[in-house]
């Protein structure tokens, strides 16, 4: 499979996750949580699934298209295992959904990474709020696997609901 490919699926599976997330939320009160602006993409395609919501995003830096940033008060800048820190002191456990896109292109920067933030991530959400993520959280307390959408191959993405 080429790299083009690979993106290909990896950023289908994404949409098919978070799609199914907006159906099974439904009306579930509580903000969505974007932890990786990137291009803001994905923070785009959030807007338009929830609407009504208020959308926290984490990041390092802003870098994304001009259209696609959160307002200031919405925006956690700096690192993320400072800021989801942070945003729990001042959130506590009220997000229904958090979008967790964490790997880098190497094995052990991504592995790092997950060890970082994996186990801030559960704190943020209420029970029942639903983590998809591109990298496996089995390891963490806190949150049980759900089901892929039938479109998304095993291991492409992850997805999982608060205890």
């Amino acid at each position: 499979m080429t790299r083009l490919d690979t993106v290909i699926k990896r950023l289908m599976a994404q949409r098919s996750c978070l799609n199914a997330a907006a159906e099974t939320l439904g009306n579930m009160a509580g903000p969505v949580l974007e932890l990786g602006l990137g291009n803001g993409r994905t923070y785009d395609h959030l807007r338009f699934l929830f609407p009504d919501r208020e959308i926290f995003v984490f990041d390092r830096e802003v870098a994304s298209h001009p259209d696609c940033r959160p307002d200031p008060e919405h925006l956690f800048l700096g690192a993320m295992q400072e800021t989801l820190v942070t945003a729990a002191e001042q959130l506590g456990p009220a997000a229904v959904l958090a979008h967790a896109d964490i790997g880098f292109g190497g094995a052990e920067a991504t592995e790092r990474n997950v060890v970082a933030l994996g186990p801030k991530i559960p704190p943020l959400l209420k029970s029942g709020g639903l983590v998809i993520c591109d990298q496996s959280l089995d390891r963490f307390e806190g949150l049980s696997p759900l089901p892929l959408p039938p479109d998304v191959e095993p291991g492409r993405y992850h997805v999982y609901r608060r205890d």
